[in-house]
């Protein structure tokens, strides 16, 4: 998930945020940073009375996006096909989750949100972003998976507690999953994904306010683009999107360099970064998760993931 940041350098440097000495069996986390807060971050703390048995949570899933504001995590979607964690006969979207549940931080309680219009059905591997009180929902694929995949913008403002699909014009990204995607400036960007059989490199933009998609050209030959991927994370900083990872169903890409479109001259870059000092470079991952903080600095915290082989 990610939040708009400031403009500056590119990311260059990894930095261990968390674990133990070199040798330690515990895994060590990682972040690729321009520059640290000159402010500490508060860490959350969620009470242990309100995690105790009996209280409603979400079942346990996968393939589901998160997204958060300054008061609540939202979660949408996810996929598992244990039959009774699932839901069992109550679930009708088997083994999917088509439900939006709300965490709030200041209390430790879930809600499981009840909302009018249409939610969308493709509810695995799809983009997620929260713009204002709106949540924007782009492709994922259903079941079965990989046939069922979708292409429309939906949007639940959660406010209201209503969904609304986009009616957009242009040439729309295909139906695809394993997208990235950021809002930045006004414009939807989406990078990447999968038809299930195809693996794409593609980036396209969408005006929020007139609603018209443009696939956009880069100025570099094909040699140059990044290697396709799905299952990849992107940030930004108004000047660069930066792509993080990422794979394809036999391979993940590493990160001792990042790929980065530039706004500016309609290109990708390629730029290298620097490896921790006593751990190296973070491990190439795919189906990991970044997460974007905005307080005027860029900060990326990237974790977790699945590798090659």
């Amino acid at each position: 998930m990610a939040a708009e940041a400031g403009g500056g350098e590119p990311l260059v440097r990894f930095v261990k945020l968390s674990g133990r000495a070199a040798g330690s069996k515990k895994k060590v986390r990682w972040f690729p940073v321009r520059r640290l807060f000159t402010h500490s971050c508060p860490s959350i703390r969620i009470p242990s009375r309100f995690l105790r048995e009996g209280r409603k949570s979400p079942p346990a899933r996968s393939g589901h996006r998160c997204v958060a504001d300054h008061a609540n995590l939202y979660v949408f979607g996810g996929y598992n096909p244990d039959y009774d964690e699932s839901g069992g006969p109550e679930n009708e979207d088997y083994p999917l989750f088509r439900e939006l549940w709300r965490y709030h931080f200041a209390t430790g309680t879930w809600h499981q949100m009840g909302t009018d219009g249409y939610m969308p059905r493709e509810l695995a591997s799809m983009s997620l972003v929260l713009h204002g009180y709106n949540l924007l929902v782009f492709g994922g694929t259903g079941i079965p998976f990989g046939e069922s995949n979708g292409n429309d913008v939906h949007v639940c403002n959660v406010k209201y507690k209503r969904w609304e699909k986009l009616s957009c014009d242009g040439k729309k990204p295909n139906r695809i999953y394993g997208q990235a995607m950021a809002i930045i400036n006004g414009f939807l960007y989406v990078f990447g994904g999968t038809t299930g059989y195809i693996y794409s490199t593609d980036l396209h933009r969408l005006d929020l306010s007139s609603r018209e998609w443009v696939q956009l050209k880069p100025n570099n030959p094909p040699c140059d683009l990044p290697e396709e991927r799905y299952r990849h994370e992107i940030a930004h900083d108004n000047q660069r999107i930066y792509v993080l990872g990422g794979g394809t169903s036999w391979t993940a890409y590493a990160l001792d360099k990042i790929h980065a479109y530039n706004f500016e001259t309609n290109t990708w870059e390629d730029i290298p970064t620097k490896p921790h000092e006593n751990l190296g470079f973070p491990a190439a991952r795919r189906c990991h998760s970044c997460v974007q903080i905005k307080h005027g600095k860029l900060k990326l915290v990237t974790m977790a993931g699945t590798g090659e082989g």
